[in-house]
């Protein structure tokens, strides 16, 4: 048996053999067989918001299946949706598009992968900044690139600085992915940032730009956000810029994004969509119509209450001997030092030698799930979502601060 499964792996595509797993949905797996065996977790791991989705788009959704809108769409998804998606560009970005340059997908994740599948060959360079989104350079990896990452510390605020973004492109570099604001770290790019990124872009015409726009909306203390191709629009013929309903209004599990960009690329990514999953669910794009063009007062509440969440958790992450945690701009993370717990050893008897062990040990010991930052491509570091109620992050919080003062060594 053991030989028939040695053989069966070695048929598997070499991309996907080569590939890691998320870590993010890993230790949400811990977590899930933790609460089964009978512990209490209390979960500060995954990046979901803990709203309900808004009454009006759940509503939306209802109608939809009501009226018998339960038929295949357009590949590229409906016309109403990506005229709303067009408009909100325009709205919110300053990005002058046609609806026809605009493409639906199911989920942020698959614009993403549609994007790198349509266009990356056998050695083609990503260049990713580290710390990054655990799916970036995987997903480079399943399209048969080669992710550069770069990495990017607390020095420059964890964004990507014009002398390294230069140092790393080389004839082979195909793209580069920028997420502002970060996962894990909360890292916002201002518009004086991306334009001196821009500057050297502008030198490199070979170099593609994917802007994950996703945490657009979640973006604190009155700063603004700017994406790349409206801060220089010479740009704009090779960006993609990529948004998606699941984080500003609580919809994660309706798996709609989508995206702008030139034309010969979004006619690419359908094309390979086409063949893959088609539309995206016809209830879920009726529903994000309606996110786009309804009501827009749960994205400032929640702005608001995240905004608050977010004091809350810094300051007492702060209290915990050995972890440091700066002040994200944006997004629902904090992204907390931990070089201090390191070598130190716990009430249960573990060393911990790395920011994986310092998670591990805190799942096991303290109840609290977080996710290691060298998962995101920088350690020693714990990412922790405050996605959750003030009571819940108060009592892990409490919990870590606990778990962090009975080391010893």
């Amino acid at each position: 048996m053991h030989d028939d499964a040695h053989r069966a792996q070695r048929t598997l595509n070499r991309f996907l053999a080569d590939a890691r797993p998320s870590a993010t949905y890993q230790v949400m797996d811990r977590v899930a067989a933790r609460r089964a065996a009978g512990h209490a977790v209390i979960s500060l791991s995954a990046g979901e918001p803990d709203f309900d989705t808004p009454a009006h788009v759940r509503a939306a959704g209802i109608a939809a299946i009501e009226a018998g809108q339960t038929r295949y769409t357009q590949v590229a998804g409906l016309r109403a949706l990506r005229e709303a998606i067009a408009a909100k560009f325009a709205r919110e970005n300053g990005l002058g598009v046609d609806w026809r340059d605009t493409l639906v997908c199911s989920g942020g994740k698959q614009v993403i992968f549609n994007a790198l599948a349509a266009t990356l060959n056998a050695g083609d360079e990503v260049i990713v900044p580290a710390p990054y989104w655990v799916s970036y350079p995987e997903i480079v990896q399943l399209c048969g690139g080669r992710a550069i990452t770069v990495a990017c510390g607390a020095a420059s605020g964890f964004k990507l600085t014009p002398r390294a973004l230069a140092a790393a492109i080389t004839p082979r570099t195909r793209w580069l992915i920028l997420n502002s604001p970060s996962n894990p770290t909360g890292a916002v790019y201002s518009r004086a940032e991306l334009q001196a990124l821009a500057e050297v872009l502008l030198a490199h015409p070979q170099v593609l730009v994917l802007s994950d726009d996703i945490y657009e909306h979640l973006i604190f203390d009155g700063l603004e956000f700017f994406t790349l191709a409206q801060v220089e629009p010479r740009l704009q013929p090779r960006v993609l810029t990529m948004n998606g309903v699941s984080k500003a209004y609580a919809m994660t599990g309706w798996r709609i994004g989508f995206g702008t960009g030139p034309r010969w690329l979004i006619e690419a990514m359908e094309k390979l969509q086409g063949q893959q999953t088609s539309g995206a669910c016809t209830i879920s794009q009726h529903a994000a119509l309606a996110a786009l063009t309804g009501p827009q007062d749960f994205v400032r509440e929640s702005r608001a209450v995240f905004q608050r969440r977010r004091d809350m958790v810094v300051e007492l992450l702060n209290q915990a001997p050995g972890l440091h945690c700066a002040v994200p701009q944006g997004a629902f993370y904090a992204f907390a030092a931990c070089a201090g717990l390191l070598g130190k050893t716990t009430p249960a008897g573990t060393t911990l030698h790395s920011d994986e062990d310092v998670v591990n040990a805190l799942l096991d010991e303290a109840g609290v799930a977080t996710v290691h930052g060298s998962a995101f491509g920088l350690g020693p570091y714990i990412r922790i979502a405050y996605a959750l109620d003030d009571a819940s992050l108060r009592r892990a919080c409490t919990a870590i601060r606990t778990f962090c003062a009975a080391l010893t060594g």
